[in-house]
């Protein structure tokens, strides 16, 4: 079958290489559509990834094509998403099932091959069963919404909400603000909106972002580009009460920088919750004057990562899927590129070198190539 390996940094091509068999509790996934992750480029270029030579993606979907021993025939040609992380199931995180914080994990495109190929054997505790109503872009699409989901859930959890039960207008009042207008940021958004909170506040740096959040439902004065304007004083500016300066009750920090960071803890209201998102770029500093904002306000600041997938109606990913079914969100607008498996190198390079703007690129298998974007 064809692959997109990863041979050693800065060594990725597409590649014939032999078609994996499902091992015992494991089943054969024919790819459908693989997205490209940020993560992913400094894995191609920079850093590597755990082992190589090895096929990367994680965010990928399909269609069951072969089941392992141990493994009920039903599977066969069921549509699945794939929850990329595989935990270990032995340590206290796991034993609490928070798989997402596994200690000992494996996972599917950076420590054993994953979705850039024509097929992939996947454990079949990491298959969730999709609806015929999901299109495979959207099903690629279940990780990233799921982290922005995640997310979410962390902050509001601070405060004794969770994104599952119903919201109360209390809470639906309050001013948000996602700073880094990413796939992850715009999900945030578009989850946020779909949740119903009013005073949703994006910060970013291109056309096409703005452009994005109008379609989410953000309007154009709810857009500070850091460009043009000093997000701190922005954001001030617009979570004003009753002619005073309140500042943000949530803020999502979605870029991994110690200057978003900082516009978080500068700019929130006192008792608000700062949720770090971003992956770092480089190390972060925390002045002394912030680390006194953070006290003096009372600040919560919650990390969250990857998303919660425990088979169980309440976690993120079925939350997601819910959502999907029912028609309520559409990422595949965040889909600003496709192409085939043979030129997806294109749309790394894109990333890369940040060649044109775009959002999410994704490799999919279709029969009418010229249906590509």
């Amino acid at each position: 079958m064809k692959a997109l390996v990863l041979k050693n940094v800065g060594q990725l091509n597409i590649e014939e290489v032999k078609k994996p068999e499902p091992a015992k509790g494991e089943v054969l996934v024919k790819v459908g559509a693989c997205g490209i992750c940020g993560s992913d480029i400094p894995r191609a270029y920079k850093d590597g990834a755990h082992n190589m030579p090895l096929i990367i993606g994680h965010e990928f979907a399909g269609t069951v094509e072969a089941v392992g021993d141990g493994v009920d025939n039903s599977w066969l040609k069921k549509k699945v998403g794939v929850f990329p992380l595989i935990p270990c199931n032995k340590c206290q995180c796991c034993l609490d099932k928070k798989y997402e914080m596994c200690s000992s994990y494996s996972y599917l495109g950076s420590r054993r091959d994953g979705g850039f190929a024509e097929y992939v054997s996947v454990p079949e505790w990491n298959l969730i069963e999709l609806p015929e109503s999901i299109t495979v872009e959207q099903a690629a699409m279940l990780e990233p919404m799921a982290v922005a989901v995640h997310a979410i859930r962390q902050a509001l959890k601070v405060k004794g909400y969770d994104v599952l039960g119903k919201l109360e207008e209390q809470i639906l009042d309050k001013s948000v603000v996602v700073m880094g207008l990413g796939t992850i940021g715009l999900l945030v958004t578009m989850f946020l909106k779909d949740l119903g909170f009013k005073n949703v506040y994006t910060v970013g740096n291109k056309e096409t972002q703005l452009k994005m959040v109008k379609e989410l439902g953000i309007s154009e004065e709810d857009y500070c580009d850091i460009n043009v304007w000093d997000e701190i004083d922005w954001i001030r500016s617009k979570t004003m009460v009753d002619g005073n300066c309140h500042g943000a009750d949530f803020f999502f920090e979605c870029v991994g920088s110690s200057r978003s960071l900082d516009a978080g803890i500068y700019s929130c209201a006192p008792s608000s919750v700062v949720c770090t998102v971003g992956n770092p770029h480089g190390d972060m500093d925390l002045k002394r004057h912030t680390y006194w904002q953070i006290l003096r306000n009372q600040l919560t600041l919650v990390g969250t990562w990857n998303s919660s997938f425990t088979h169980d109606s309440s976690d993120d990913w079925n939350y997601v899927v819910d959502r999907l079914s029912q028609g309520k969100i559409n990422p595949q607008k965040l889909i600003s590129h496709e192409y085939d498996l043979d030129h997806i190198c294109g749309g790394f390079e894109i990333m890369r070198d940040k060649s044109q703007e775009y959002i999410k690129i994704m490799m999919k298998f279709i029969a009418n190539k010229d249906d590509l974007l």
